[in-house]
């Protein structure tokens, strides 16, 4: 296995399921609930799922597959992709067009290639182990790190703990500390914007799920760091992460900011 053979096959796949995401955009006859957190799934979700996990057998058939609808096949390997084939589902739904194909692939409960491909703006994000970041092949980097009086900030909360006590206060701490707290209902189109500087943190409060480690890989590769709530440096996998992706130089300031919100 090689990762220039993956990197081809998630790219493929990206882009397939993009387009009949963007062809089918706005022309939605139904979708369904699917838990009682207001998560939804549509026909859509399922075909763009399809186009992905063809291609992925098709070259890697030996390879475990965690994808949002499907869930996970019985294979056991030490690679494992992850498939979100419609994030921002919600949006989709709704007409709004703000929604991205995630595609993860895993070594040893490791991040080692991310692809996510943005339909509406023909965007793609590229990111690999060591290699950086890239969109439409060009180079991502957060670069040098910008002053701000109030940070522009994403926040990703898992829909289990929509409610928490814990969360909702630190939520509302964030709000009103920041210059905008972003939820756009869709975690990787936040990721990217983390990765171009656009935003300058991203806080997830326990969302574990397919679309959580391309951006966490993406974002560093651009040259960012992800700690826990307590700064120690976040690496692998973990079902319930707290979790602050930043600039390097402002680490101890967002460590501050979760702490205070939390007090």
């Amino acid at each position: 296995m090689t990762m220039n053979s993956a990197r081809e096959v998630a790219i493929a796949a990206a882009y397939e399921a993009g387009r009949l995401t963007r062809e089918r955009f706005g022309d939605l006859d139904h979708y369904e609930e699917k838990d009682d957190h207001g998560d939804i799934v549509t026909e859509v979700d399922h075909l763009a799922e399809a186009v992905i996990l063809n291609k992925i057998r098709r070259v890697f058939p030996g390879h475990k597959i965690r994808s949002e609808e499907f869930g996970e096949n019985d294979v056991q390997s030490e690679w494992m992709w992850l498939v979100d084939p419609l994030d921002g589902t919600n949006n989709f739904a709704i007409g709004l067009p703000l929604f991205g194909i995630s595609i993860t692939l895993i070594y040893e409960t490791k991040p080692v290639l991310a692809v996510i491909y943005e339909p509406m703006t023909d965007r793609l994000y590229v990111s690999s182990e060591n290699e950086g970041t890239s969109c439409n092949t060009k180079p991502v980097r957060m670069g040098e790190a910008k002053a701000f009086k109030k940070a522009r900030v994403g926040w990703i909360q898992g829909h289990a703990v929509q409610n928490e006590p814990q969360a909702v206060k630190l939520r509302h701490y964030i709000d009103v500390s920041t210059k905008r707290m972003m939820r756009l209902w869709a975690p990787t189109l936040q990721w990217t914007m983390l990765a171009r500087g656009d935003l300058d943190a991203i806080i997830v409060y326990n969302s574990e799920g397919e679309d959580l480690y391309s951006g966490l890989l993406m974002a560093k590769e651009a040259g960012g760091i992800i700690v826990d709530f307590y700064g120690k440096p976040f690496a692998g996998m973990n079902g319930q992460p707290y979790l602050i992706a930043c600039h390097p130089e402002h680490q101890n300031y967002f460590i501050n900011l979760v702490k205070e919100g939390l007090l």
